[in-house]
């Protein structure tokens, strides 16, 4: 048994500014993802997902879950994260299970459907989309926030997630699940995080209502909302002394690791949870999140 307030590093972190999206191995120390911890189950044999933002961060561990329970595993990402997404078609098929990439920008309507019709072609199917992909940019005023960048955080995380669902529904069948990444910053919005945490509020409220939209097709829809997490968004994102003491504000005193954050994930897809819809879980390290 692992005290969970010591089983990853804690702040105070090194310095380590990156441009974005960030890169996973210039990260110290460099995030797990559950490469060489996560167990699988057979919980998703036999279903095919799509994930978007799936090179690195919490995407790139959902992959390696989702493959290790027995998922083929299609991944969007930019294209400047091609090493990135090279890495994770390793681990996919080192599970046994295939990989599909995908790169491209989410801010276009016609990649979003581009790479769901190319996850249903190579794959003969699709349960499991997972809205993951993201932009975030931090800004210490409103003046600073230029206009493009805030209309970028909205093409990206709510406008990306809307045309990859809705292209998703013409092969999604009964019992699929929709899952979105949201924040708890959809809750407890950061005034150096304005737009980005404006586009979470979006999504976690997107998460409800397609719940109760697609029901009828019996297709779930799920919200995760993760806490500071320790990815390449954090040292692309954030200024130096933020990054130095990230993850201290949570009771658990550190950031999560994104492999702390696959197993919500994989429950939320499995068919154990048939009766979950609607549900957005915070994983924060014991953050109260109301």
């Amino acid at each position: 048994m692992t005290d969970p307030l010591h089983k990853y590093p804690r702040p105070p972190f090194e310095g380590q500014p990156q441009s974005f999206p960030g890169k996973t191995g210039k990260m110290s120390p460099e995030p797990d993802h559950g490469e060489e911890s996560y167990k699988g189950s057979g919980k998703l044999t036999g279903k095919v997902a799509l994930i978007t933002g799936g090179d690195s961060g919490i995407g790139r561990a959902v992959a390696i879950a989702y493959a290790r329970e027995g998922a083929d595993v299609a991944i969007s990402y930019l294209p400047d994260e091609q090493a990135d997404a090279e890495g994770v078609k390793q681990w996919i098929e080192k599970a046994g299970r295939k990989a599909l990439l995908l790169p491209g920008d989410l801010k276009q309507a016609s990649y979003a459907k581009e790479i769901v019709s190319k996850t249903a072609e190579a794959f003969g199917r699709l349960d499991i989309v997972v809205n993951n992909g993201a932009f975030q940019q931090p800004g210490k005023s409103l003046e600073e926030i230029e206009d493009h960048i805030f209309e970028d955080h909205f093409k990206t995380n709510v406008f990306g997630s809307f045309y990859v669902t809705k292209a998703a529904l013409a092969h999604l069948q009964p019992g699929s699940s929709v899952i979105f990444t949201s924040s708890v910053n959809s809750k407890h919005p950061m005034p150096t995080l304005m737009a980005y945490s404006a586009t979470k509020g979006a999504l976690s409220n997107m998460v409800l209502s397609l719940a109760q939209l697609l029901a009828e097709k019996g297709i779930r829809v799920n919200g995760v909302l993760p806490g500071p997490i320790w990815t390449p968004f954090i040292p692309a994102g954030m200024s130096e002394d933020a990054v130095k003491s990230f993850g201290s504000q949570v009771p658990f005193g550190r950031p999560g690791q994104p492999a702390e954050l696959a197993s919500a994930y994989v429950m939320l897809a499995a068919e154990e949870s048939s009766y979950t819809s609607g549900a957005l879980i915070t994983v924060a390290g014991a953050m109260p999140v109301l």
